[in-house]
């Protein structure tokens, strides 16, 4: 028999999309994919030849649970550098990649029962890690407009039972920016209701416009209720190698270590050094990626907005759009009736071969996720597919 925890998991709806995309493309069928959630560049070289120093030299046997100590010197340096807070290495724990760093956290200060609030709309896995956590998520959403933090929204949801709000900016899927003043807000409440924030920075390297404020550098009380979540995937193109970290109050640490220790123990040893190479050679790399994926975002935004019916709010960083494409459900095509964001990509992806998300598994139904994380040539293709498709639906 299944557990009860796992029945009452959703399945990510952007994976199994990759994988109905990886199937097609394997029948030669050729889907231009708006879906994933990683760059399209290769991860940098001088990262790549550090990992195979790490493998020649044999670095290839266990380590401390929590990381090497060369990686989590250059992580706490980062966050000093780039972020204005002191972390000593004590309160680092490098993980299998920022999403277990995320689930970490979320076992290691809930109880069952225990409420976290996420603002929506929000990435997948951030309401069924709370679910897996024998907590329940509490969705409140975002501004429409700017979908920046509902300070009051927030603080109504909040009840003795709030434990912590999970917040990502840049924010996937809505490529916004939260402005320093909101996450002064927010660390506000926290010290008012006595909760944590779990801050997800995954995309912190890739905005265009305004700055990245990591809130636990706004005071000394805001940064002991905050649980930093970071990693590579994103900056350094370091999707497939794993490698992502946290930085938090002691006792989480030492929690986060714990849980750690009993289930993946370290995060691969070789990767850790390469790790420290992104960490400490340059960002030559990341600022041409970041000025690629600005004129995308660009162009994207200005052919969305010349479809009759979407609309689409500027994202400023990460690398998604969320149009609303509300407009066309109703709609048919081929005697077929689109009734929700599931049904409109299954539409794109039958009619124009092209692969996009569903907004509903973001907790935004009247959208789509469309990833500007491909070359401009198939993004234009992509876009080009769309509108044709779109003028199909009457």
């Amino acid at each position: 028999m299944i557990s009860e925890r796992i029945k009452r998991m959703t399945p990510s709806a952007t994976i199994e999309l990759e994988g109905t995309v990886a199937e097609l493309e394997a029948q030669g069928v050729h889907v231009i994919g708006l879906n994933a959630g990683e760059p399209d560049f290769a991860t940098p070289d001088n990262i790549q030849a550090a990992c195979e120093r790490a493998i020649a030299a044999g670095k290839t046997k266990y380590i401390s649970v929590t990381g090497i100590a060369e990686l989590k010197k250059a992580i706490c340096d980062k966050l000093l550098r780039d972020n204005n807070v002191a972390y000593d290495p004590a309160r680092i724990v490098v993980s299998t990649g920022a999403k277990q760093a995320l689930g970490n956290a979320v076992m290691a200060i809930c109880n069952p029962g225990d409420e976290v609030i996420i603002p929506s709309p929000c990435w997948v896995s951030y309401v069924e890690m709370v679910k897996l956590a024998d907590g329940v998520p509490v969705i409140v959403p975002t501004d429409p407009e700017t979908f920046q933090l509902d300070i009051a929204a927030i603080e109504k949801a909040v009840t003795p039972k709030t434990r912590a709000v999970m917040i990502n900016t840049p924010n996937n899927p809505t490529g916004a920016v939260y402005t320093r003043e909101s996450l002064q807000r927010l660390g506000e409440l926290a010290i008012k209701h006595d909760f944590y924030i779990i801050s997800d920075e995954v995309y912190e390297k890739l905005i265009y416009e305004g700055e990245h404020v990591c809130v636990a550098s706004l005071s000394k009380e805001i940064y002991e209720r905050t649980i930093v979540v970071n990693g590579f995937s994103k900056a350094f193109a370091m999707t497939g190698w794993r490698i992502g970290y946290s930085a938090s109050p002691r006792d989480v640490a030492r929690a986060m270590a714990s849980l750690q220790g009993h289930t993946t123990s370290n995060s691969t040893t070789f990767v850790q050094w390469a790790a420290v190479e992104a960490l400490t050679g340059g960002e030559d790399t990341i600022v041409a990626m970041r000025k690629e994926f600005d004129e995308r975002r660009k162009y994207l935004l200005q052919r969305l907005r010349a479809m009759k019916g979407v609309t689409c709010p500027e994202a400023k960083g990460a690398f998604y759009l969320l149009p609303d494409v509300s407009f066309y459900y109703g709609k048919k095509a081929d005697g077929a009736v689109i009734k929700d964001s599931f049904d409109f990509c299954k539409y794109l992806l039958d009619d124009a071969r092209l692969a996009v998300v569903p907004g509903a598994a973001f907790e935004a139904p009247k959208t789509i996720r469309i990833a500007y994380s491909n070359s401009l040539a198939n993004i234009t293709e992509g876009m080009d597919r769309m509108e044709k498709a779109l003028a199909k639906l009457h």
